[in-house]
């Protein structure tokens, strides 16, 4: 496996770009996107949520959007497998996938071979909105990434999944060192603030790709957090945000620090380091819940 003369220097590109009215248009924008990113030096491009049809789901008539589902294994995500190759470089395509009963909303990643390692469809989908009409996904789980810096553990959570630590701290436990978040949706102080907790107390990155401010009801801010909260060389806690993008379309690189990563996760306390999981056993208790929270529990 040939590596980079940078060494443990992962780059991840964020493609803030707007969709276009079809499946077709988002293709071409897509790989043009793909191709910037990669004379950008990226080992990594990721898109933000839903960009077959660019999250086109809201004011519209759910028989409509429904039918702009695409399967799993169609010419559109095919073409960014093949992509992925060309360009020797991951790339994580989202879709609303054709799905018995109801679509999903997907994650898929291909490595820098072109070859599919990891399917991921939204568990916590929206259900108080439209994503009702969506089939939730099964779980979580992590791939291993070949890289020209070398493997890298990598998970995913969809948007709203960040507003449950569960699903970063199932990542962690699954060894994940970076999660992958495609967005479509504001991310003003306290997403934003989720997003770095996810990180900070699970010690991983967590690389969020949301649509820019053209977009209805978002606003850019995609976001990579390291998760590395001290230094033995710094004094206190340092900044764990490496990039936060404004409102405006484009792609957005940043470089994660893998080496420095791994070092503070073999010797810092969060994480996995004292946890005491036969105390919490409450949280997976579908019975228990306090009179003013929603027990419309979903497996």
């Amino acid at each position: 496996m040939e590596k980079r003369e940078n060494g443990n220097i992962l780059k991840i590109a964020l493609l803030q770009i707007v969709p276009g009215e079809t499946t077709e248009e988002n293709l071409e924008k897509g790989i043009q996107a793909c191709q910037a990113a990669q004379r950008s030096g990226a080992d990594i491009a990721l898109f933000p949520e839903m960009w077959s049809n660019g999250y086109r789901i809201y004011d519209r008539p759910i028989e409509d959007w429904q039918a702009e589902a695409i399967a799993a294994d169609s010419d559109f995500v095919k073409a960014f497998g093949r992509l992925a190759e060309e360009l020797h470089m991951a790339i994580g395509i989202t879709l609303l996938e054709q799905f018995p009963g109801a679509p999903r909303n997907t994650l898929i990643l291909f490595d820098r071979f072109g070859n599919r390692v990891l399917t991921y469809a939204k568990v916590h989908t929206c259900d108080f909105s439209v994503e009702q009409h969506l089939t939730p996904g099964e779980g979580f789980s992590t791939t291993v990434l070949n890289t020209a810096c070398g493997e890298v553990q990598v998970g995913a959570m969809i948007c709203y999944d960040r507003e449950f630590p569960e699903s970063a701290r199932i990542l962690m436990l699954a060894g994940a060192e970076l999660i992958l978040v495609p967005n479509a949706c504001p991310m003003e102080i306290n997403r934003l603030s989720q997003l770095r907790a996810r990180a900070y107390e699970n010690m991983l990155a967590v690389a969020t790709c949301n649509y820019p401010a053209d977009v209805p009801d978002c606003n850019g801010g995609s976001s990579v957090f390291d998760g590395v909260a001290y230094l033995p060389t710094e004094e206190g806690s340092r900044d764990t945000c490496i990039l936060q993008a404004g409102g405006e379309e484009g792609i957005y690189v940043a470089s994660l620090d893998l080496s420095q990563l791994r070092s503070y996760r073999e010797r810092e306390v969060h994480g996995n380091a004292y946890r005491h999981p036969r105390k919490y056993t409450t949280l997976t208790d579908t019975v228990i819940a306090e009179p003013f929270i929603r027990k419309d529990y979903r497996a």
